[in-house]
């Protein structure tokens, strides 16, 4: 089930760290049958990420899972090969709300401020329970992180928001999107990391998938 919007319980929280800690570290070898760890898209998809292995990772500031989950997937991300492509996909589950932060995420990625106010937007939702759920309510806190108001204004209204929200919709409806944070590979791995022990273990299920995808390319190249 997608992760529900429910009052802040610091109780869940700290359960759901403990579940994270407790993850297998097992992974299946990269070239097994789909099992515990992943399994495959069907129909596959193509990505948007041409020549590139494209890691896609379906999340929404409004979910606590994420927000724990966030410094962990950027510090792997930020060693990937050149041939790996990492991208993040906002999703909303169709809740106008979650809606609205994929228009937040946007916006603020047109502008150039998304990385530095990336992970402050995940501690004002859930540590200090600020309502970004809103246009107004997120025009006003971005003001006071700094941003002008009116650029973001202007970005979270325009065509490009819009189409790019309507394209994070359709590739969540296309990879069959039921729970975040969740992590694809190459449009045909779901990386699901139910027999894992860690976070290392499902980022080695994800290692795996890459270098298994990279070892066909060539195969495909030639084709």
């Amino acid at each position: 089930m997608p992760h529900s919007t429910e009052p802040f319980d610091p109780a869940r929280r700290q359960f759901h760290r403990f579940l994270l800690a407790a993850l297998a570290a097992t992974a299946l070898p990269a070239g097994a049958a789909a099992g515990p760890d992943w399994l495959p898209i069907k129909p596959a998809q193509s990505g948007d990420s041409p020549g590139k292995i494209e890691v896609l990772e379906f999340f929404s500031w409004g979910c606590s899972h994420c927000r724990d989950f966030n410094p962990v997937v950027t510090r792997w991300a930020e060693k990937l090969p050149r041939d790996v492509a990492f991208k993040r996909v906002p999703v909303s589950f169709g809740r106008a709300a979650w809606g609205n932060l994929a228009r937040m995420f946007y916006a603020l990625d047109g502008i150039g401020e998304l990385q530095r106010l990336d992970e402050a937007v995940f501690a004002a939702i859930h540590d200090r329970r600020v309502d970004l759920y809103t246009e107004a309510s997120a025009l006003a806190w971005v003001g006071q992180q700094g941003v002008d108001a009116r650029r973001f204004s202007d970005a979270f209204s325009s065509f490009s928001t819009e189409t790019r929200v309507a394209r994070a919709e359709q590739l969540s409806r296309a990879y069959k999107v039921d729970s975040v944070p969740l992590l694809t590979v190459a449009g045909r791995f779901r990386v699901v990391n139910k027999a894992a022990h860690d976070q290392a273990g499902l980022f080695t299920v994800v290692d795996e998938l890459i270098a298994q995808v990279r070892k066909e390319q060539p195969t495909r190249r030639k084709r």
